[in-house]
């Protein structure tokens, strides 16, 4: 709530600024109505409208608010009127100047406050009073255009930290990416003079075994354990490279992945973490890939995985496929959190997610829902597999 008051104060520059400028107005008003003098005087009105009204736009127009004040002021002494409280509007002007500009221009209406009050110590004091006016007049000056100082300080601070905090993370997003990026790519090199390699082998066993099935039965199947061999150590290479990509589990190497039939026994096995978690399927099952049944069963175990990591206690999730038009849909909602839940930016699951969807030309939606919690949609095509059946 104070966030947003804050935010809301922030874009309302001219009615903060005149909230401001109001309280001067009422210390103004005895002698705008002619309390102190016995009759109302134009010449006061129209000062104070000069003093004042421009204070509405300081934020907006410092410099150019502090020297219509001046200004003001200079004619003010030249008339002879004697000060009036709206000539606080100078020492607003010169906070102003001094918070939002570079220090010379700060100083330079810091020289024109010193001037002001020069001017206001030898028309407006007796010779008595002369020195500590001065002095008095001096000391809110300097210490007004310190103060405008300190804020600019201030906030010169406050706005390299929020630059230096969103490099840090332009940075550290780079760099994720810039690992991941350079991880496929060795992968991609290795994966290549391995399969490049042992294929062509194979490739050329097997062209000659063909050739030598007939004639010489024994070389052709000499040929048959060359093409064997060669291809279990490329499987072998293979499985080595594709491990670095695999989820640190405890499963055999030899385990078959699990699929969409498995989605009941981590339905059962989150149950057990203490999650209510209801799973429904709507429609008849469509036929899919192994890897397309994987990339469902990860997406469903990810979405889970966060809702019990991030959703808080007493939390329910919903677990929806449904088949439809050539594709599932994989919806997983829960009433959580949603968009309050501590996020620390190191996690990658969203990022999985939407990377196997769309190895399949799929997409996956994931957001905080309006009225509380988290939703995770996604959809991916099995027309493929459909035709083939």
């Amino acid at each position: 709530m104070v966030g947003k008051l804050w935010e809301w104060t922030r874009a309302q520059k001219a009615l903060v600024d005149a909230s401001f400028a109001f309280p001067l107005l009422l210390l103004s008003l005895p002698d705008l109505l002619g309390v102190r003098f016995k009759h109302p005087d134009i010449g006061h009105l129209v000062l104070a409208l000069f003093l004042l009204a421009p204070l509405v736009l300081r934020r907006r127009f410092p410099r150019t608010v502090f020297a219509v004040v001046a200004l003001a002021s200079c004619v003010q002494w030249l008339l002879g009127v004697h000060p009036l409280p709206g000539n606080v509007a100078v020492l607003m002007g010169l906070y102003t100047v001094a918070a939002a500009f570079p220090f010379r221009w700060g100083l330079a209406a810091a020289l024109v406050g010193e001037l002001g009050a020069v001017m206001v110590t030898a028309r407006y004091t007796e010779d008595a009073a002369t020195k500590s006016t001065f002095v008095m007049i001096t000391a809110l000056v300097v210490g007004t255009w310190i103060l405008g100082l300190h804020m600019r300080t201030r906030r010169a601070y406050l706005r390299s930290v929020e630059e230096r905090a969103e490099r840090l993370e332009r940075e550290r997003d780079a760099e994720v990416q810039m690992a991941m990026a350079a991880e496929r790519a060795r992968i991609a090199r290795e994966l290549h003079d391995v399969v490049a390699h042992n294929v062509s082998v194979i490739v050329v066993q097997a062209d000659g075994a063909t050739y030598a099935i007939e004639r010489d039965p024994a070389k052709a199947g000499q040929a048959l354990e060359t093409i064997s061999s060669t291809g279990r150590l490329a499987l072998a290479e293979m499985r080595r490279l594709l491990g670095v990509l695999r989820e640190g589990d405890d499963a055999g190497a030899y385990a078959p992945q699990p699929g969409v039939a498995q989605l009941d026994e981590l339905v059962e096995q989150v149950r057990s973490s203490g999650l209510d978690v209801r799973y429904e399927v709507d429609g008849p099952p469509a036929a899919m890939s192994e890897g397309r049944q994987l990339t469902v069963f990860r997406i469903v175990q990810e979405a889970l995985t966060n809702t019990l990591k991030h959703a808080g206690a007493q939390v329910a999730a919903d677990v929806r496929l449904r088949y439809s038009g050539g594709a599932v849909e994989v919806r997983v909602i829960d009433d959580g959190r949603g968009a309050a839940a501590m996020n620390d930016g190191r996690g990658h699951g969203l990022v999985g997610m939407r990377e196997r969807a769309a190895v399949y030309g799929g997409s996956v939606r994931a957001a905080p829902r309006p009225g509380g919690g988290f939703e995770v949609v996604a959809r991916i095509p099995v027309g493929e597999e459909e035709l083939a059946a």
